[in-house]
């Protein structure tokens, strides 16, 4: 009997990260360690979630730069967001190379994801493939989290096309349904 609870308690877990998230507004917040590749990201979901007609604003928009992330929790700039129409975070980062990694099962708070820092680049050398991360917060809470690979790259460029082209077909249908 403990071992049905448990599996039914798992199961429905599992359902709940793989639902749709229905997104109509972001703010997109990219971790990553290199300033370039964090402002690249975020130019990339940015056209990417305003072309399916999402309310967009890219963090680097909200916070100065060199600013901490965790100045982004503060009441004054949550309230400045929310009167912007704004309550959906959508954190990129990338998990890891040349492997298939699965979402994390960590159900990190917005806080507590945003305390984290990331040693990782867009691209690698050596690296054959590249997993990205994209979890999706509203009201501090994890609703989302979905990795995609992207294989077959050979420098920066080439993730971020390959990302652009595999994001369209298997991350957004599952955020705007």
């Amino acid at each position: 009997m403990k071992y049905f609870i448990f599996s039914i308690v798992f199961l429905s877990s599992i359902a709940a990260f793989g639902q749709n998230v229905k997104l109509t507004n972001a703010v997109v917040i990219a971790q990553f360690e290199k300033e370039e590749d964090r402002y690249a990201m975020q130019a990339l979901m940015t056209d990417l979630l305003q072309r399916q007609q999402i309310k967009t604003l890219p963090i680097m928009n909200v916070l100065k730069q060199g600013e901490d992330m965790q100045h982004l929790l503060l009441d004054s700039v949550q309230q400045i967001l929310v009167q912007k129409g704004f309550d959906t975070y959508v954190v990129v980062n990338v998990r890891g190379y040349d492997r298939t990694f699965k979402p994390s099962t960590d159900a990190q708070t917005l806080a507590e994801l945003l305390e984290t820092t990331s040693i990782y680049h867009i691209y690698r050398d050596e690296a054959t493939s590249v997993s990205f991360e994209f979890s999706v917060y509203r009201g501090g809470k994890l609703i989302s989290r979905q990795v995609l690979r992207c294989g077959n790259v050979s420098d920066r460029d080439s993730v971020l096309k390959r990302l652009r082209k595999r994001f369209n077909k298997k991350i957004l249908p599952s955020l705007v349904a």
